[in-house]
Order: C-alpha cells, then structure tokens, then sequence
C-alpha cells in the first residue's frame, strides 16, 4: 500500500486552511489517505527567523488581500479572523487527544475536529485561540467538556504536541501547509498541482 501523504499545518495558518478543504480529495484520487499532523508555526519561526505574514511590512498588506483572492480562486469562503495572528496550542492539542483516544476510529474524529476548527475560523469569525470556543467545537462531536479541559491542563497533551513540534523540524518543516509525499516536501497551498502531478507521473 502507497505510503500516507503527511499534512503539516498550524490552525492559524489561511493557507492551511485552503490546503485542509483540498487535500483529501487530491489524496483519494491518487488512492492516498493523508496523515494530519497539527504544529505551532511560533515553534517554526524560531528556528527559520520568520514571522506571520501579516505582520511584516509591505508582505503583510498583500498577504491579507492573498488569502481572500486565493480561497476564491479555489471556490472556498473566507473571512479573516479579526483577532489574527493568534494562539493554537489549544486546538492543535485537542487534535492529538482525539487522535490519541482509537486511532482506528478517532483518526476521522480528529480530522473532523481539525476541519471544524479550520472553518470556525475562517467561515465563521470564532476565536479559536478561545479554551471555551474549543471545548464548545468539541462539545459538538459528543466530548465531554470537563473530561478535555482537564486532559488540556495536563502535561501528557502539552508533551504531546511539543514532540510533533520538533518532529516535524527535524522533518524540515519551514511553514503551513507542508506536505511529504514520499519522502518529497511541498511547501504551500499553490503545490497542490505539483503534488497532483507528481502523484500521477511518480515524480518529475
């Protein structure tokens, strides 16, 4: 069976947001399935001497202007958050604890839960960077809330997603999206074609 294609975002990424609506069905056309793998970009940024978009000069202006022109050219809607850039460490952890409760199962729960986080952000104006508007997206797949606000608190989760962190920068992950085909890296939402072509030619 062909190896998963390895999906690297942070939720506070629009890029990642236009990848995440996208790159399932890329995916299954190729008779892949895809590994969603939530980071921190701050954790990135560290390492690269990057900063979000939206707050360097001259890049920030176009970058704002970019992701509404790029999710309309893909048929998405987007509305950008009002509080932005924002913190996701809560969302990306949740992600791991529904990962981590069956894979079997709650490997489509998790990407359910990803997807809602994705869309109640930048479809619905939430702050996702919100304890409370995560545990409520949660809530709507039938979590108890109590049982995931503790699991948050706890140290395993923290742990958890620290580890995807540095995995995914010895990876060589740089930013979000950040996909792994086969052990070939494509960088940015605009590389969905090249991975459709690469997936179909086996390389090029």
């Amino acid at each position: 069976m062909s190896e998963p294609i390895d999906f690297y975002f942070d939720f506070s990424s629009p890029y990642g947001y236009l990848a995440s609506e996208k790159i399932d069905e890329l995916a299954a056309r190729h008779g892949r399935t895809v590994r969603w793998r939530p980071i921190l970009l701050g954790v990135v940024f560290k390492h690269t001497g990057a900063a979000p978009l939206t707050l360097v000069p001259l890049k920030g202006e176009y970058s704002v202007r970019d992701f509404s022109r790029s999710a309309r050219f893909l048929g998405l809607p987007y509305t950008h958050p009002a509080n932005f850039p924002l913190a996701t460490q809560h969302a990306a952890r949740a992600f791991y604890w529904f990962h981590d409760q069956d894979c079997e199962q709650a490997c489509e729960a998790a990407r359910a839960f990803a997807q809602a986080v994705f869309r109640a952000l930048y479809v619905d104006g939430r702050d996702v960077s919100s304890l409370d508007v995560v545990l409520d997206l949660a809530a709507q797949q039938g979590v108890d809330r109590v049982t995931l606000s503790e699991a948050l608190a706890g140290a395993a989760l923290k742990q958890r997603l620290k580890s995807e962190c540095d995995a995914a920068l010895a990876r060589g992950v740089c930013g979000s999206p950040y996909m792994i085909v086969d052990g070939e890296p494509f960088f940015g939402v605009d590389r969905l074609p090249q991975m459709d072509r690469w997936l179909t030619s086996g390389g090029f």
